[in-house]
C-alpha cells in the first residue's frame, strides 16, 4: 500500500492554486469545484476541493519533503507567503519550517534525509 494524495478543502480555488503554484506544485485537473495537483517529485498528488468553509478544529497537516529546504523556503518568502517558524534544525534530526495555506490547513515543508525512515530510535 502506498499513499496516492491528500485532500483539503478550499473556499477559494482561485486563491489556493496561487498559493500552491508558489509551493512549486504543478495543477494537472482544474473544474470550478476541483483542483489536483502534482508534486514536483515522486508520484504523490494533492488536490484541493471547494467548500463553503473549513471546519473548525480541523487538525490535518500536510508534509512536503523538499531536498533543497532552504532555497525553496527563500523562494516562497520572496512571493510574498508567510511561515509560522523558518526552516528550523528540530530534536528528530529533520530540517523543517511551518507555514499555512490561504484556508489555514497546516503545513510542513522538511528534508528528512535518511532519518525520515530510518531515525537512530526505530523501532524494526
Amino acid at each position: 500500500m502506498r499513499m496516492d494524495h491528500v485532500t483539503v478543502g478550499g473556499t477559494d480555488l482561485e486563491r489556493s492554486e496561487a498559493f500552491y503554484r508558489s509551493l512549486g506544485l504543478r495543477v494537472i485537473v482544474k473544474t470550478d469545484h476541483y483542483l489536483r495537483f502534482e508534486c514536483p517529485d515522486g508520484d504523490a498528488t494533492f488536490s484541493v476541493d471547494l467548500v463553503d468553509e473549513v471546519g473548525e478544529g480541523e487538525q490535518v497537516t500536510v508534509y512536503f519533503e523538499d531536498d533543497d529546504l532552504d532555497h525553496t523556503c527563500e523562494r516562497i518568502r520572496r512571493d510574498g507567503i508567510g511561515f509560522e517558524h523558518p526552516p528550523t534544525d528540530m530534536a528528530w534530526l529533520w530540517r523543517e519550517a511551518r507555514l499555512r495555506d490561504p484556508d489555514g490547513h497546516r503545513l510542513c515543508i522538511f528534508y528528512g534525509g535518511d532519518a525520515r525512515r530510518y531515525p537512530p530510535w526505530r523501532v524494526s
